[in-house]
């Protein structure tokens, strides 16, 4: 009986961010390569663009023949561990991807493997082809596809099963340190949205040194299609071009200067304080520090356009800031706080005492929601990214002060360094502090600044 081997990988450089899938359908028995499969699919995950690859495979193989037996090999931990029953499937957006590839075959004919990411080399190219063909606003070519010449030979035999939670945070902390990060994000034990103790801290020139980081550090979203990267590497991935490797030619990035707004009486208290909530205004002290920051950024004199999250205190704040530069304040939805639900006015003790699995899922998986149906990190991250690409594309070039709150901060430096979500939980993020990111031409990103409160001392 002839059998199927279907090998499939998705990325989002960002993630979420432009993503795209690659998946190859070989037969078992000679190792040949019978089909490929690739395209670009938007604005997404890694996860669904995982799913999707799947979904894409095991589709190919069943037009070959949908009584061979299918052994799907993938080096995703969470879909092989969620499609083969041992791992619940909590977000919402995977639960219909992962009906849809279960029910491409009858139960029992298709059995999951996970091998590491190098025995993967030919799905993980062809993702990238069709991230690359997107970024130039085009579809994945098969016809110019160069995956299967690239990719070396992979060993087929199963690899075991997955490593387990510790190891997946142990490569995480590899990550931030320079490594790759693992995909699955380690609990966290601290309510970094709710700190607000002060510190400045400069990030420069960093570089990602795995196929899966330099993804995920990458930002697509220049207005045209962008200039050829000054370098590759052995994968085809584009390496980090800013700081002292970046090329001469590249023009000015598009600046976002990142504005946490000024107090509010919840702020002392460490509230969750959301778009779902009471939308307070601003303390006199938060009124104070918008007065504070307005004067530093004139003092600086760089910010050339000004864009607020719709809530009352990031428009006080802008208020303030545009008063004193003279300019107007655009206000943008995708730069709302997220959605704590029944969470908003809390502090997180009482969390932790009324609802503490909510809380503790919540701390542990991106994908988790609070209490009540609010924003889960994972919903708040494709929102953000979203706002980021088109903000990007219409100040190209341009300083821009960007009002906004903790979590899209947080996000928008997370997506620029390529950390895993848990590093959410990593940063501070004071009241009134100025963050600094800017982005070049040829998709990369660079991290200027975090939480500098130096203009609310003295």
């Amino acid at each position: 009986m002839r059998e199927f081997i279907v090998e499939a990988d998705g990325g989002s450089r960002g993630n979420p961010g432009p993503a795209g899938y690659g998946s190859v359908v070989i037969d078992a028995a000679t190792g040949e390569t019978l089909v490929e499969r690739a395209e670009y699919i938007g604005i997404a995950t890694n996860n669904v663009a995982e799913y999707r690859g799947l979904l894409a495979g095991l589709r190919a193989a069943r037009e070959l023949d949908p009584a061979a037996p299918v052994r799907v090999r993938m080096d995703s931990k969470l879909v092989v561990e969620q499609m083969s029953g041992r791992w619940k499937i909590k977000h919402p957006g995977m639960k219909p991807l992962a009906a849809e590839a279960a029910g491409i075959y009858p139960p029992g004919q298709v059995t999951y493997e996970w091998i590491p990411r190098e025995h993967n080399k030919h799905a993980d190219r062809l993702a990238n082809e069709a991230m690359d063909a997107g970024k130039r606003g085009e579809q994945w070519d098969a016809g110019a596809s160069m995956a299967a010449l690239n990719a070396a030979p992979a060993d087929r035999t199963p690899s075991g099963p997955p490593g387990d939670a510790r190891a997946g945070a142990a490569k995480a902390r590899e990550a931030l340190a320079g490594g790759r990060a693992g995909s699955a994000p380690a609990p966290a034990t601290a309510d970094g949205h709710t700190t607000d103790t002060t510190g400045t801290a400069t990030v420069t020139g960093t570089a990602a040194t795995s196929d899966a980081d330099r993804r995920a550090a990458r930002t697509l979203a220049s207005p045209s299609p962008a200039p050829a990267p000054a370098s590759a590497s052995a994968s085809g991935q584009a390496q980090p071009s800013v700081g002292w490797g970046a090329a001469p030619d590249l023009g000015a990035p598009a600046t976002f200067v990142l504005l946490r707004h000024g107090e509010t009486p919840l702020t002392p208290e460490k509230r969750f304080s959301g778009s779902g909530g009471s939308d307070p205004a601003l303390s006199a002290v938060g009124r104070e520090q918008a007065e504070r920051v307005a004067d530093a950024l004139a003092r600086r004199g760089t910010v050339q356009h000004i864009v607020a999250s719709p809530l009352a205190r990031t428009r006080e704040t802008a208020a303030a800031v545009a008063a004193r530069l003279g300019l107007e304040v655009t206000v943008d939805d995708g730069l709302r706080e997220t959605d704590f639900g029944a969470w908003e006015g809390l502090t997180f003790g009482e969390v932790r005492e009324r609802y503490p699995d909510d809380l503790n899922a919540w701390l542990s998986d991106p994908e988790a929601e609070p209490t009540g149906g609010g924003e889960s990190f994972a919903a708040t991250a494709v929102r953000i990214a979203a706002a980021r690409d088109k903000l990007v594309a219409a100040y190209a070039g341009r300083t821009v002060l960007l009002v906004t709150h903790v979590t899209p901060i947080k996000t928008l430096v997370r997506l620029a360094l390529g950390a895993p979500p848990e590093s959410l939980f990593r940063m501070e993020l004071s009241a009134a502090s100025l963050s600094v990111v800017a982005y070049y031409a040829d998709g990369n990103a660079s991290v200027r600044l975090l939480n500098d409160t130096s203009h609310l001392r003295g």
